[in-house]
């Protein structure tokens, strides 16, 4: 607003008439109003100021690679003055004087502010993300990065948003030392697993806590719209995990969402396209005629000689199994946000649409994300923070059968020479009679499935000092899932039971609330900032399950069901409830100290174990801050040191309860059986940490971090073996530890700073290294299973001093050259170790050979702008650790499986074909009965590779028409390729489903999954 001194008025000329005298009216009360008002600005000392000491700005607004920024609120300071930049970025702003601030204030870019003492101001915005160097989320508040005790790794959504993906977890691979990614395979929508700084237990969860916005939300990563994601912070220490008490023992990841910000309302629109194709690594099975020469190299071929359907031809029968089930899969992503705001109210809005159908053609998943967030500040003293996010996954499953493209021969065909399908087994015109074609099923069959998710938050802060704050996040989650699977009474599945239904119906709530006390004073030297309150989450859920048989063909309903075969459901509920407490303390910003103490009561702990203790405290010294450090080409030198205690609750909802199954009946009565004796003494994980960091930046372009842990896991839940006489055969008991020690390091550096080139660098490495350090009782070792749920695939062992991924094999001795027959070590009566073609002998001196663990891992990645130009690049790698290569067994298996294909032999692999050949392979006979397939260390791999994880290249199109701000184009390709010498689809292995524990778990086997895929990406982001 310019205000106006009195002044004398303008000649006025004589008007006559009605429209005159009205004219007339109205630019006396506008005079007498400007008289009225400089006469109350008179009273001020600033009127003066005000009138007669104005001053005219002029600028220009860009942001940091130089383009103008229209639309940048320009504010006097203090004053209702505004006006915005135009497409040029321009301004012209009257201010009151030289002395006036100016305010530049522009949504997803640093607020800034500068004294109108030049006629002229250039201003460089930068993004608002940079912030995130300064200030880091830790859930429960902020804390200045400089002030920071613990060890933890902020990224924000630039170094996240490389990929293409529905799902949250996958967007952290390679980026952040010491966090361990098993992405999922090529299959849309697909779970993957998170590991930070080893695995802490044998068998309970190994899955961080997420926190999203404040609010605990569990250890599945969150669903959400990656897109809405402002950053994610890593928390891996007892200083950063420790006020997540009783779930924080697998490290914390702390979710940031966007929010409004104060200025113009910005629109940001972002497309992707991608296409993508299946990625089988190294892993190559035998065509029609690489099979035929494998068969007629079998030393016993006289068998199957003379068989019909041994035939010359048969090498040119080659039906590509997996050529046609391949297509080139397709995944749309679009995502549309308004964000915008004033001093009062701010909001972000944002809708997002994923849809992506399968490289392998039948499976199409589509994923909706909404999410309203919005702040509301209706007085100085209270601030009211309302969200809700809505997200809805929808899957259609009529997927080709990628175990039979693995096992189907190229000798048989689905189709007749008439073109229609070949029925099910048995099949008479193929060569692997017993064999089933897919396809006869999948003409009918499917499955489909919904899942709703809605989470809402109403959110405030009360003010009530200068220092103290009161805050209080609510938060209520529901969602619901259902899925069908059908099975045609025509198809294989259903023609016994002449055709079935599957209805499954899933409903949960979820109800969080924390109330807290924030306290942030500085006086003197000292800092304070200071965290305390009460934290209540509860969780129910409910189950039903509905089973019929007997349906027309085509009805997808169970009502005309002629059988109602099976009725299931269940409930389940659990809570917890905390007091919690955290202090960081700071002297002169130099000597640094933390302490934080939670308190947990959980339900599924036993009675007698109800509640526990968790505490840190931790301390850090910026050396470069003392009066003695003259190193000035040193910007940053800070030492941290922390130690406390953390815990991880057990995956049983009920395992501290004595249990009565009533799933048996008799008579049509319901009887019960004991299934399950109560343990009152059951409690949590026990892990206790003590670290060491040092950071340091130097150059103000080099950024590194070095850290050393020692975590020490004790009470590890495990079912102890009891005699069965009683009809339970085990019990759930804290029992065991396990030892983590690892060392991480990242660097950043920016090589090279101007304003038309920016070069950057970033790196990082992590080492775990874990060990058993007691069992149960006298027990001094214990043989499990692998995790992978795969039957007869490869056991590990529990032992004092030994990896908890340690294998247990029997161990491979190689091909004799004299006879082309498998060897194995055994242990001969002096306890020698010595050669053996009998496996049974072998198998009873099977031994600890390798683990799973790597050796170390981490990624490496760089980003380029030059000019309008951007380019980045994102690799991970992993080095050392064994891979079982499961697959082997069935696919290389000598000749054992002759109902299936095989696969070539790998680089640098040969067969025994006479006496005296060193090979890898043994002789090669039909239906081998050898066990030179059978479980051994033979199938032993190198877990070692590089991965292109992410490659891009993108143009900034300069224009300033249609109101557009930015309008950028891209190009990015994914997994391109992976540098392993591992014979398998990928060593970087999908996780399992365990049905015994009901988690996904990264078991270190290799099994006939879904294959990675390789994609190429072309989209544009848009900014109004």
């Amino acid at each position: 607003m310019k205000i106006l001194s009195p002044k004398k008025p303008r000649n006025l000329r004589l008007m006559t008439g009605a429209g005159k005298v009205f004219k007339l009216t109205i630019l006396l009360l506008s005079i007498s109003f400007q008289i009225a008002n400089a006469a109350t600005l008179k009273k001020t000392e600033s009127y003066k100021v005000l009138s007669y000491a104005q001053k005219i700005v002029k600028g220009k607004v860009t942001d940091e690679k130089g383009a103008p920024v229209s639309g940048v609120n320009v504010t006097i300071k203090g004053t209702k003055t505004i006006v915005q930049t135009d497409a040029d970025g321009n301004f012209t702003i009257e201010a009151p004087s030289s002395d006036s601030i100016l305010v530049f204030e522009f949504s997803g870019m640093q607020d800034q502010e500068i004294a109108a003492g030049n006629d002229f101001i250039t201003i460089v915005m930068k993004e608002v993300v940079q912030q995130i160097d300064g200030v880091v989320m830790l859930g429960y508040s902020k804390v200045k990065k400089e002030s920071l005790t613990g060890s933890l790794q902020t990224l924000n959504n630039k170094k996240l948003l490389d990929v293409t993906t529905p799902t949250v977890e996958n967007l952290l691979s390679g980026k952040a030392s010491g966090v361990f990614v098993s992405t999922s395979g090529g299959q849309p929508g697909g779970p993957s697993k998170v590991v930070i700084r080893g695995k802490t237990t044998v068998n309970g969860s190994t899955d961080p806590l997420w926190v999203v916005d404040g609010v605990i939300v569990g250890n599945a990563s969150p669903s959400m719209n990656p897109a809405d994601i402002e950053s994610l912070t890593v928390l891996k220490d007892a200083a950063s995990t420790a006020i997540y008490g009783s779930q924080g023992a697998n490290g914390v990841i702390v979710v940031t969402t966007k929010s409004g910000k104060t200025g113009k309302a910005t629109i940001n629109f972002s497309a992707k396209t991608a296409v993508s194709v299946i990625n089988n690594g190294n892993y190559k099975i035998m065509n029609g005629a690489e099979l035929y020469d494998l068969y007629n190299s079998f030393s016993n071929k006289e068998v199957f000689q003379n068989a019909t359907w041994w035939t010359p031809e048969l090498r040119n029968r080659n039906y590509d199994w997996w050529g046609n089930a391949n297509q080139a899969g397709i995944a749309n992503d679009y995502n549309l946000s308004i964000s915008g705001g004033g001093d009062k109210f701010k909001s972000y809005v944002s809708v997002g649409i994923y849809d992506e159908t399968g490289a392998i053609k039948g499976y199409d998943y589509k994923k909706y994300n909404g999410l309203m967030k919005f702040e509301y500040k209706p007085n100085t003293w209270l601030t009211i923070r309302p969200q809700v996010n809505l997200t809805k996954e929808k899957i259609f499953n009529q997927q080709h059968s990628v175990g039979a493209l693995y096992r189907n021969l190229p000798w048989d065909s689905p189709y007749l020479p008439d073109g229609t399908l070949v029925g099910n087994a048995p099949n008479p015109t193929w060569v692997n009679v017993s064999g089933s074609n897919y396809l006869y099923d999948l003409q009918w069959n499917f499955s489909e499935s919904e899942s709703y998710d809605v989470r809402s938050n109403l959110d405030f802060d009360v003010k009530l000092t200068k220092s103290l704050t009161f805050a209080s996040v609510n938060n209520y989650i529901f969602g619901n899932s259902n899925s069908t699977s059908y099975s045609d009474p025509r198809s294989s599945s259903g023609l016994a039971v002449k055709g079935r239904i599957e209805d499954n119906f899933s409903t949960f709530n979820r109800l969080y609330t924390n109330q807290l006390l924030k306290f942030n004073k500085s006086f003197n030297k000292h800092e304070i900032n200071a965290v305390a309150g009460y934290e209540w989450n509860e969780y129910k859920s409910k189950f039903s399950q509905a089973i019929a048989t007997g349906i027309p063909p085509g009805i997808i309903v169970t009502e005309p069901a002629a059988v109602p075969e099976k009725v299931e459901g269940n409930r389940s509920e659990w809570a917890v409830q905390s007091l919690l407490s955290n202090v960081n303390y700071s002297y002169n910003n130099r000597y640094l100290a933390q302490f934080s103490f939670r308190r947990d009561g959980a339900s599924n702990f036993g009675k007698n174990a109800q509640y526990g203790n968790f505490f840190s405290i931790s301390g850090g010294w910026n050396i470069h801050k003392e009066a003695f450090f003259n190193a000035d080409w040193i910007n940053n030198l800070k030492l941290r040191a922390s130690y406390g205690s953390v815990g991880n609750r057990p995956l049983q909802l009920y395992g501290h309860l004595p249990l009565y199954s009533l799933s048996g009946s008799y008579n049509a009565n319901p009887g019960a059986l004991i299934s399950q004796i109560g343990n009152p003494d059951l409690s949590w994980e026990k892990t206790y940490t003590a670290g060491v960091g040092l950071d340091v930046s130097f150059f103000n372009r080099v950024n590194i971090t070095f850290d050393y842990y020692n975590k020490n896991t004790s009470d590890l839940l495990y079912q102890v073996p009891l005699p069965g006489v009683i009809g339970v055969t085990s019990i759930l008991r804290n029992v065991g530890a396990v030892n983590n020690r690892g060392f991480e390091a990242s660097i950043n550096v920016d090589i090279i700073k101007n304003e038309n080139l920016k070069w950057s660098v970033d790196a990082n490495i992590g080492a775990n290294k874990n060990k058993v350090t007691s069992l149960y009782g006298s027990r001094q070792e214990i043989i499990v299973s692998d995790g992978s749920g795969v039957a007869g695939s490869a056991f590990k062992l529990l032992k004092p001093g030994y990896d908890v991924d340690s294998w247990y094999l029997t161990e491979w001795a190689g091909v004799d050259p004299a006879t082309g027959a498998p060897q194995w070590f055994t242990t001969n009566a002096n306890g020698e170790r010595v050669k053996t073609s009998d496996y049974g002998e072998a198998s009873k001196h099977q031994k600890v050979i390798g683990s799973y663990t790597p050796d170390f891992f981490g990624g490496f990645s760089t980003s380029l702008n030059y000019k309008n130009f951007d380019f980045s690049a994102v690799f991970s790698y992993s080095v050392g650790g064994e891979i079982y290569n499961y697959s082997r067994t069935e696919f290389d298996s000598d000749g054992a499986y002759t109902d299936r294909n095989q696969m070539n032999l790998h680089s640098g692999w040969t067969r025994w074909e006479k006496p005296g050949d060193i090979a890898t392979h043994p002789k090669a006979t039909y239906n081998n009965s050898s066990n030179s397939n059978r479980a051994s260390s033979r199938f032993l791999e190198t877990g070692t590779y590089l991965k292109m994880r992410s490659i891009s290249l993108g143009y900034n199109i300069p224009i300033n028409k249609l109101n557009i701000n930015t309008l950028r184009l891209f190009i990015a390709g994914e997994n391109l390729f992976t540098i392993s010498h591992f014979s398998g689809v990928s060593p970087e292995l999908s996780p399992n489903f365990n049905s015994g524990t009901g988690q996904y778990v990264i078991s270190g086997v290799a099994t006939d999954v879904y294959p990675q895929t390789s994609k190429i990406t072309l989209g544009l982001n848009l900014t109004f």
